[in-house]
């Protein structure tokens, strides 16, 4: 029998060989807490600073201005709360419609507490458009910008850079700070912190081959932040908590590991995505791609949104399971539910049309065999019949 299809790596990528070996040899060679003054202590937080040393070394940044987290999800609460907070309402927030849940939820909540929470909305492909940031950012209200690098469902990115500048030069003494979600950027397309001018980086591992929960704020120096969790004054008084030492070894690897295979990886993974969108719109005629074009500067290299003629996104879902092949509905962390994706509703796709896409995502070891295989149980799962279709008299 055949093994399974993962086309899911935007919801989590399989963990990289190199990293596991690494995770199993600390979690053997570690016992102590990294901030206890004997010698296993000494040993774990001796781990602890290397791994902060080689993320920081990996993205360019100082090693100071790295913070771990317990994933993507925290280091987006802790950009927006730590910065929003530090100020009263009506304090302001810019976003954009097609953010990661992890940020337009923690918006919501402070809009509730009676902060200005606007949100750009972006066009049909899924861009924003720098402008229209800028130009709400203007607001002498506004105190923080948060623009993810690139979307998770459909791969657009956003133009960071451009607005990075357009936040510097702007007169009168006001700048917001400028936070990216950049989960899903890291190994993908080359993350240029300083080039795009960002105060706050959201990072997740398990998105690159590396554990689950751990991830990373990096906090530029002197951008202030006021802590979420009490308790304990690690990660510089930013993130109360005990560190744990093998995973965050681990989740150092695979940030090396990332960025020394990001043009391998572009290319290879580009084009695997490139022809499986091409035999997917042959064998299933009618078959539309959301977002950017496939060949467009401005996507990832590995996502395909896809959306299947009469297709019900939760039945297909759970007929190419059935036969193998792992996709999703949507985000992950929303997949389970019957909403039609926030983001395709705030591109302009009907509710209909927003609840039976697919999201389908290639990763560094998806092979063509596989890609073939996927597009023949794509084509013939499209082609059953629905239950209601199968229920209805002849």
């Amino acid at each position: 029998m055949k093994g399974p299809v993962y086309l899911d790596h935007n919801a989590t990528t399989p963990l990289r060989s190199e990293v596991r070996e690494r995770l199993l040899a600390e979690l053997d060679a570690l016992g102590g807490n990294p901030s206890s003054v004997h010698s296993a202590g000494r040993r774990a937080r001796a781990v602890v600073d290397a791994a902060r040393a080689r993320v920081a070394a990996a993205l360019g940044v100082a090693e100071q201005e790295c913070v771990f987290t317990s994933g993507g999800t925290e280091a987006n609460n802790l950009a927006l709360f730590g910065a929003l907070r530090r100020h009263a309402p009506p304090a302001g927030l810019v976003t954009s419609a097609i953010e990661h849940s992890s940020v337009l939820e923690p918006a919501a909540q402070l809009e509730q507490e009676g902060f200005a929470v606007c949100r750009i909305a972006p066009d049909r492909e899924g861009r924003l458009a720098a402008q229209a940031v800028l130009e709400a950012a203007a607001d002498p209200a506004c105190r923080l910008v948060s623009i993810m690098a690139a979307n998770n469902e459909v791969g657009s990115t956003a133009p960071l850079g451009v607005i990075g500048a357009g936040l510097r030069a702007a007169t009168g003494g006001h700048r917001p700070l400028l936070h990216t979600d950049a989960s899903q950027a890291l190994g993908r397309l080359p993350v240029d912190l300083a080039g795009w001018g960002v105060d706050l980086a959201s990072f997740s591992a398990h998105k690159i081959g590396g554990p689950l929960g751990v991830g990373l704020l990096v906090r530029r120096r002197g951008a202030p932040l006021a802590p979420l969790l009490a308790g304990g004054g690690q990660e510089a008084g930013l993130r109360a908590g005990t560190e744990n030492a093998p995973a965050l070894s681990a989740a150092a690897l695979a940030v090396e590991l990332a960025v020394n295979d990001l043009d391998t990886y572009r290319e290879r993974v580009g084009k695997q995505t490139a022809a499986l969108w091409a035999l997917l719109a042959e064998a299933v005629p009618g078959t539309r791609l959301l977002g950017p074009a496939i060949n467009a500067p401005d996507r990832l290299p590995n996502p395909l949104a896809v959306l299947l003629p009469g297709a019900r996104r939760q039945l297909l879902v759970a007929r190419l399971d059935l036969e193998g092949v792992a996709v999703s509905a949507g985000s992950a962390c929303a997949s389970g539910s019957i909403e039609p994706s926030h983001v395709l509703t705030a591109m302009g796709c009907t509710e209909d049309e927003a609840r039976g896409a697919l999201r389908i995502s290639l990763g560094r070891e998806t092979s063509p065999e596989q890609t073939r295989r996927a597009v023949d149980i794509l084509r013939r799962t499209a082609a059953a019949p629905t239950p209601t279709q199968e229920a209805r008299p002849q």
